[in-house]
Order: C-alpha cells, then structure tokens, then sequence
C-alpha cells in the first residue's frame, strides 16, 4: 500500500491550494480528483459567471453610450458570448493541466502524485481510490476533504438543465432565453440577473421572498441595485411565494401569491434555480472514518478546518462555512499549516473581502450597519458618494458610494466598509487590513493614494470622521454623511 504525507480529496481551488501547501512543508502528497482539476472555482462558477459579467458590462457600457445619440444598440450573439467564456475557461485549465504536469517531473514527482478517480474513506488513514473499473487503496497520514458543493435543488421542480437550469447548466444553453424568471434574490441569483438584463436580450423576472434583495446587506446597498435591475428592464417579484413552477410545452410557468392573497401564473421561456449550493459530503465514506456531522446538520469542519478526528480535516464549501473561492484556499493553506507547522492561531473570518459581481459592483469587509445594530455595537458612520471622487468624474461611473462603519468611541477602530460603484473591488484591501491589525483610522488618512483614484474615497471618509475632510459635509449634505448608531437610533454628527 502506498503512503503519503497528506491525501487531499477534491482538487477545486481549495484542494488545489491544500496540496500545493503540503509540498511547500517538503510533504509527500496525493491530490485526488474525480472531474475536472479547478472545480467551480473554473467550471460552472466563479470564473465563468464573472467572465458573462465582464463582458455584459460591456454591452452594457457601450449600449449606455450609442443609444442616447440615437445610434442602433449593439447586440453580441450568444456564440461570441460561448466563445469568450469557452477561452476563458480553457485558459484556467490550461494553467492548472500544465502546472500538475510539470510538477511531476523529475524535480517534484517524489513529492506530488495526482490521481484521478473517486475517493472514498475506508478509515481515518485509508482511501479507495476508483476509477473506470480500477481501485487502489492508499495510506496518509493526514487527510484533508476538499469535495465542494454543487447548486441546492427543490425536489418538487423537474430540473433538467434545459429548460429549469441551475448554474450548472446556465452556461450551457444554445442562445439569450427570450424571458427568465430567477428563483432566488440572493447574490447568485442578482448576478445572473444583472448579467442577462445586461445584454438586453432577455426579460428577466427574479422572485424574492422578502421585502428587498440582498437582505443581508444594508437598505441603501439594497435599494441602489433593485433601483438598477428595474431601470434595465427586470421585474422583482417582492414578497413573493412559489406556489407552482413547472415546465409546459417546452416553457416554464410559474405561479405566485403575496400577502394581500392576490395571485398571478407568468410564462417564461427558462428558469433558473438560484436558492444557494450544498456540500458534497454524500459517498465519502465519512461514517468509516469516524467523521461526525457539524451542530449545523449538515455540515462538518467545525474545529479550525479539523473534524472531530485528528487528522482529518474540511476545507472549502464542504467545511459549511463562507463558499467563497478565497476563503476555500486560505481553510486549506490554515489546514496544512496546523498539520505540519503546528500552527496555534486560529482562523479569522472577521475581515473577509468579498465581491458582487452587480450593477455597479459591491465590495464589502467586516460588519455592515444593520449587522451592527443586530448585534447592539454602537458605531459612527461616514459615508462620502462617488459623484466626489475625481476618478469615478473622470470614468464617467458616478454612482456609487463609500461607507466606513467604526467604533462610536476616540479609537474609532475599523468595523467595516462598503463599497459600491465601478471598481470596488480594488478598494477594499487596505481597510481589510486595518481590520485584521486592529489599526486606527488614522494610518489610512496619513497615506499617499494615487490620483485619480477610486480609493481616495476611502481617505475622504476617514478625513471627515477625523473632522479634517476636503469638502466639508455641512455644504454637500446630499453627498456626505457622518452619523452615528447607538441602540438603533441613528444621530448626525457634528462636522464642519
């Protein structure tokens, strides 16, 4: 029987960056892998959804520039649209094919062995490997879980990935559906949203059980996406209850009610299922090797990505926490590190960056202000809107803001930030940072940031917390704010 090191199960970014941390400690390893080497992090996910958002946005863009001088609206078929995204993803894989190979070559062969096939815990030390009708069984001394999750489905809708998709099969359809309804007003399903509303080729219809979408974020995030997706044509169904879904010569209808009682049935041509993912915990053979399911059901990786048995660890989507790509890879490099480095520290989810690939895009860290108020944190707020900062003039992309939650005492600590508007996402490392050092805000108004620049938003609101800004809040009070929370109530603060 051969032995490894480390066996890794699943080679999606998390499993990926597992076994790549494991040959940085020198380890002899064994990445397993039943699919495709990238996983959703390529394939059906994040790569290729984020690549028909780039190139919407540009529709988009282009689109908001020609019709308003009476020019015909540019139109992109769907086979340069399959095109584009078949590059895409054919370039990821190339990296990860090429790399693996590489890698075991004479310098590397000793330390890395990729396996196809499926993995399947015998023990907490043995693995059965099966591949067409082949099996082998290996030996590590640890293991860590890198399965994934795939799109969650409701049992009493007949999902096809033809005519009722899920994300993985979106990317498969032949041409833009005429009409899509999206069940599900999440992130995923506001992005699919945003994309399709974004080619101007399809209408789209989203159903949202709540009375806004993206209720875990605050009103005015909230409030300035719905606003955009209603101006680009899409229909939100608030408040709304699936009472039927169901496919009809070739087409989907579904039904709704809402709280009045009132009711109505819509035909569209597709669906899309939009209602979060699940973990791949099912065939892993969890029960031989002792490993036990979390407090939360269904999910395992409780202690710090170890499972309740020692050498047996849950990374990524399948560990139950945040199924985001980067937060997969840092749980499995955490993982590694507390498997042969002894690492005493425990993870941090408290400063996580994250995006959503919206209109205009959303960049968050840390807490939001309705979190805050949940959890009765008082705090002050600034927020400054992107029609001030030079960049976003010059770009032309004015609508937006930044927003600074801090401590409501002298320190005025970092709690979060928000960020919506044309290039968030580059604008909220710096303040994640902070975070995670527990600085003031003072180190970010003492900076030097490029001009023009996004970021300079961010040293605007500090400088008003600190009283110091450059436009004052007291002339552009529909621009500037800074207020604080305590128990709720929310009080102007006094700013020049």
């Amino acid at each position: 029987m051969e032995k490894f090191d480390l066996i890794v199960i699943g080679g999606g970014p998390a499993g990926y960056a597992a076994a790549m941390r494991g040959i940085d400690f020198g380890k002899r390893v064994c990445l397993i892998e039943m699919d495709k080497v990238g996983g959703a992090g390529v394939y059906n996910g994040a790569l290729s959804s984020k690549t028909l958002w780039e190139l919407s946005n540009r529709v988009a863009d282009v689109n908001e520039m020609i019709v308003s001088k009476g020019r015909t609206k540019f139109e992109l078929s769907w086979e340069d649209v399959k095109k584009n995204l078949a590059e895409a993803i054919f370039e990821r894989k190339f990296q990860y094919s090429a790399h693996i190979k590489l890698l075991q070559t004479e310098t590397m062969q000793k330390l890395l062995h990729y396996e196809r096939g499926h993995g399947y815990l015998l023990s907490k030390n043995e693995v059965r490997i099966t591949h067409e009708d082949e099996e082998k069984i290996i030996w590590g001394e640890n293991i860590i879980l890198a399965t994934g999750s795939r799109p969650r489905r409701m049992p009493e809708f007949d999902v096809d990935e033809k005519v009722i998709l899920t994300s993985d099969g979106i990317d498969n359809i032949e041409d833009y559906p005429k009409s899509l309804v999206i069940v599900g007003a999440g992130v995923i399903g506001c992005e699919y949203a945003t994309i399709f509303s974004n080619f101007g080729r399809t209408k789209v219809y989203i159903i949202d059980r709540q009375e806004r979408i993206l209720p875990f974020e605050d009103a005015d995030i909230s409030r300035l996406i719905s606003t955009n997706l209603i101006e680009h044509g899409v229909v939100i169904h608030s408040n709304a209850k699936l009472e039927r879904l169901e496919k009809i010569d070739g087409e989907v209808e579904y039904e709704l009610s809402y709280p009045d009682g009132s009711r109505e049935v819509i035909r569209v041509e597709k669906a899309l299922l939009s209602i979060g993912r699940q973990p791949n915990i099912e065939n892993l053979g969890l029960e031989n090797a002792g490993v036990s399911l979390s407090k939360r059901g269904v999910h395992i990786g409780d202690e710090d990505t170890r499972t309740n048995v020692p050498n047996i660890y849950a990374v990524g989507d399948v560990s139950g926490r945040i199924a985001l790509v980067n937060m997969g890879e840092i749980e499995a490099r955490h993982a590694v590190e507390k498997a042969f480095g002894n690492k005493p520290e425990l993870l941090n989810y408290d400063n996580i960056c994250t995006i959503m690939f919206l209109n205009p895009e959303v960049a968050s860290v840390g807490f939001n202000e309705q979190q805050c108020v949940q959890q009765s944190i008082p705090i002050k707020v600034v927020k400054i809107d992107y029609s001030l900062i030079t960049r976003a003039i010059a770009m032309r992309k004015t609508q937006g803001f930044f927003k600074i939650i801090v401590t409501n005492d002298n320190e005025m600590r970092i709690l979060g930030m928000r960020v919506v508007g044309a290039h968030a996402s580059t604008a909220i490392q710096a303040v994640g940072l902070l975070i995670k050092l527990n600085m003031p805000i003072e180190v970010l108004s003492e900076l030097i940031h490029p001009h023009p620049s996004i970021v300079e938003g961010i040293q605007e609101c500090v400088r008003m917390l600190l009283n110091r800004s450059i436009f004052k809040s007291s002339v552009f009070k529909d621009k500037l704010a800074c207020y604080s929370l305590v128990d709720g109530v929310k009080t102007p603060l006094e700013r020049l």
